[in-house]
């Protein structure tokens, strides 16, 4: 019997956080190996095809055929923006952290990324990924990955990825406003 498939996702993703860890980890070898792999994930970007080592870490964890995409854009985003420790949220939750920060600008490139279909959604996703690497704002890349799965299939029209987009805009149109709505009424009670 094979494993399932978030299972698998879920080992995937703790690979690439023990890719991160492994760069920072202080043991020379390790480091290096680590860092080189990541350097490769961040080269299949970049280029038209994955690079070698792309392969290695992803099917290691045997992607389904119909999620490979997706799989090989998660391994480069996570190369491009590694993080130590896991996220919450969407990618709605992390691009409202970064409206705060940069104002709306960041507002119209969600938007823009909303209104992407499936053929553009990688390079709009990569972009917004490194907008969120240029400030240091994590991602949950378990979601994303869930997410893309989605989105990058044959449904990308349907009412799961429709559901995903609202999610995501509903994380963001509410994330941090209403904590900063409660502090403003806490402040209006006091004396």
């Amino acid at each position: 019997m094979s494993t399932p498939f978030s299972q698998r996702r879920d080992a995937f993703i703790k690979s690439l956080y023990a890719l991160q860890a492994g760069a920072e980890s202080g043991i020379p070898r390790r480091q290096s190996e680590c860092r080189r792999t990541l350097a490769e994930l961040r080269r299949g970007l970049a280029s038209t095809s994955p690079q070698i080592g792309a392969y290695e870490v992803v099917f290691r964890h045997d992607p389904p055929e119909q999620e490979l995409d997706a799989w090989l854009l998660i391994a480069g985003l996570f190369a491009l923006h590694p993080q130590r420790g896991r996220s919450r949220g969407s990618l709605g939750t992390s691009m409202k952290a970064l409206q705060v920060k940069r104002g709306d600008a960041a507002a119209r490139r969600f938007e823009q990324l909303l209104l992407r279909n499936r053929d553009g959604l990688p390079h709009h996703v990569r972009q917004v990924i490194r907008l969120l690497a240029s400030d240091d704002i994590p991602v949950n890349y378990a979601t994303l990955l869930d997410d893309l799965v989605q989105l990058m299939s044959d449904g990308y029209r349907g009412d799961a990825a429709h559901h995903i987009r609202l999610r995501w805009a509903r994380d963001f149109h509410t994330t941090t406003t209403t904590s900063s709505t409660n502090q403003d009424s806490a402040s209006a009670l006091e004396p």
